[in-house]
């Protein structure tokens, strides 16, 4: 039997709600205060996603849901329908935002329940104030679904204004591996982005599809265009089939300062998607997007 606990709170103050199974051989911690975000995982008894203390969350962003913007847009600028906009700058190393607007939002518990064999809860945020770089207002919720072997995440964004909006989504998860130098990804892809010095798309370039890319100690930050929506982890503890209902799916791979710890991030658009518009969709009013991912044991 699965079980949700009432919110809690950390030695921060920081609000998260857990799930468990009967055994505690599978758990889930969401903190509603830091954007709904999953910050950890277990599945079946193997860890997935852990605390990357002694880093942070506001530096990491570490399983942080991406909206309206995944990656960063250059200057934080960028036109729509013939006007300019302004982010605000959160990287201010390389001048740029980063990673959106919901990230470090509160949400709501909206619904949850669970049986036998699973646990779903579903979070909510609503946007009722329009921003100088996001004037609109829109309503964000996430539900998760846990079972033994897999997690699923079902994103809906609703454009609740009278104007439409241009976005991209993504998922920004920190995995775990016993040893993360024999471990190994599996993805299709024959094209990935050429970044400048700050991390912004400059063009895409022509690559050898492996199929298995060996992470070894290469110091990663790279963002690979998918011809599938598939992702494949192999560590040697467990291996894990990344999956997203995306039609473009683009992975960005970002190896941390944290031995062992690797973020494998599925998103439905580029660093700067806003001008470069590689992913970039437009959600009319009144209208909803949707978008789950799932990751599962193999």
């Amino acid at each position: 039997m699965f079980t949700i606990k009432d919110v809690r709170k950390n030695s921060l103050h920081e609000e998260f709600i857990s799930i468990e199974n009967s055994n505690n051989t599978t758990f889930a911690k969401i903190y509603t205060t830091l954007g709904a975000s999953l910050q950890e995982l277990v599945l079946n008894g193997k860890s997935i996603i852990t605390d990357v203390s002694p880093l942070t969350y506001a530096n990491t962003y570490a399983s942080s849901l991406l909206f309206p913007f995944a990656n960063r847009i250059k200057d934080g600028t960028y036109q729509f329908d013939g006007k300019m906009y302004q982010f605000p700058i959160n990287e201010s190393g390389n001048n740029n935002a980063l990673h959106g607007l919901v990230y470090n939002k509160t949400f709501q518990v909206v619904e949850q329940h669970t049986t036998e064999t699973s646990a779903c809860i579903k979070l909510q945020y609503i946007e009722t104030k329009e921003s100088a770089g996001f004037p609109y207002t829109y309503t964000f919720q996430v539900e998760y679904i846990l079972s033994n072997e897999a997690l699923n995440i079902h994103v809906e964004v609703k454009n609740t204004d009278t104007k439409p909006f241009p976005f991209t989504v993504g998922w920004h998860p920190y995995f775990d591996s016993k040893d993360l130098y024999n471990s190994t990804l599996n993805f299709d892809s024959d094209k990935k982005l050429v970044f400048d010095v700050r991390c912004i798309t400059q063009e895409t370039a022509t690559i050898k599809n492996e199929g298995v890319f060996e992470v070894k100690d290469k110091q990663l930050d790279d963002c690979f265009i998918l011809n599938t929506n598939q992702t494949q982890f192999n560590t040697p503890e467990y291996k894990l089939l990344i999956s997203a209902t995306s039609a473009e799916n683009f992975l960005q791979i970002y190896t941390p300062p944290k031995k062992n710890t690797i973020a494998i991030e599925p998103t439905t658009g580029v660093s700067n998607s806003f001008n470069n518009k590689m992913g970039l969709q437009t959600l009319k009013p009144n209208t909803v997007y949707t978008v789950s991912w799932e990751v599962k044991l193999l």
